[in-house]
């Protein structure tokens, strides 16, 4: 009965050794997905009142578990009965990633100096403001989504050969450390200009260090969600081009001499600018059609 009991205990030691193992995998697989990830909404939850960026941030949080209750069961279905759609999926995936970051990049150097469209003068009204958060929320959590689709497949490609209950316990934990690492992150983000602000009543509005350093919090947040979208557009482009050089023999052999993050980035970038032409041509065709 002893015996057992700690055969038993040594089984689960053996499995928390392989999920440790394959939980280190998978997440340093989907930090590059997780970085963009954090980017984009660190950006979407920005922009509110403040009183208002915490609710807006919960909101989308909660949207982020609802998303990854719907797609984990599928995808432990799919690696269940149809594993074979696995790659494909998650080059199709890429596909998507790869057309994100090109179009950041195209909007960077064709359109970062239009000038935007004047906004209204007059007061929204509580309906209008209310319309506008409902919006951005929607969009967020629809973005998280496709994201959220990406992380679970990727986390699941790196297990995709071990037992099944190895596959559950790794993709759900990288799933949910995404939800929390993520969002959490992204509430620290949206609330350095508030921090910065009570440092500097705290100091009365005279001359001190506490003083500059909430002024600086203050300035520099707009910059950290700036580097925040640039690293975010870089890791999409290397975690695309690192889908289809690792998934696609052809291509790895081709691209074998080049170092691998060239490899990658280089990939990446080719796919997501005619994935971009591709979208544009079939904007105008069907705008002619029209």
């Amino acid at each position: 009965m002893a015996s057992g009991f700690f055969a038993l205990l040594d089984d689960i030691a053996l499995l928390m050794d392989d999920v440790a193992t394959m939980s280190k995998v998978a997440t340093k697989k989907t930090a590059g997905i997780l970085g963009d990830d954090l980017a984009v909404n660190a950006e979407k939850a920005s922009g509110f009142q403040s009183s208002r960026e915490l609710p807006v941030l919960w909101k989308i949080t909660k949207g982020s578990f609802l998303n990854k209750l719907i797609i984990l069961p599928l995808a432990f279905l799919l690696s269940a009965f149809c594993p074979k759609v696995i790659v494909p999926i998650l080059l199709i995936g890429g596909i998507y990633l790869s057309f994100e970051g090109a179009e950041k990049i195209y909007h960077f150097l064709f359109h970062r100096n239009l000038k935007k469209e004047s906004t209204n003068s007059k007061p929204l009204s509580e309906a209008e403001i209310q319309s506008i958060e409902k919006k951005k929320i929607k969009s967020a959590i629809l973005v998280d989504f496709i994201l959220s689709i990406e992380i679970v497949i990727l986390a699941l490609s790196t297990v995709v050969q071990e037992k099944f209950s190895i596959q559950i316990i790794v993709v759900s934990f990288v799933a949910i450390l995404a939800t929390i690492g993520v969002y959490g992150i992204v509430a620290l983000i949206v609330r350095i200009d508030d921090f910065g602000y009570n440092l500097i009543n705290l100091s009365g509005n005279k001359k001190s260090p506490l003083k500059a350093i909430g002024m600086g919090l203050v300035k520099i947040l707009p910059y950290i969600i700036r580097a925040l979208a640039f690293v975010g557009t870089i890791a999409m482009i290397l975690v695309s081009g690192g889908i289809f050089v690792h998934n696609i023999d052809f291509l790895h052999d081709f691209l074998l001499p080049l170092p691998s993050i060239l490899a990658e980035f280089l990939m990446g970038l080719v796919v997501g600018f005619f994935a971009l032409l591709f979208f544009k041509a079939t904007l105008k065709i069907k705008s002619k059609l029209s």
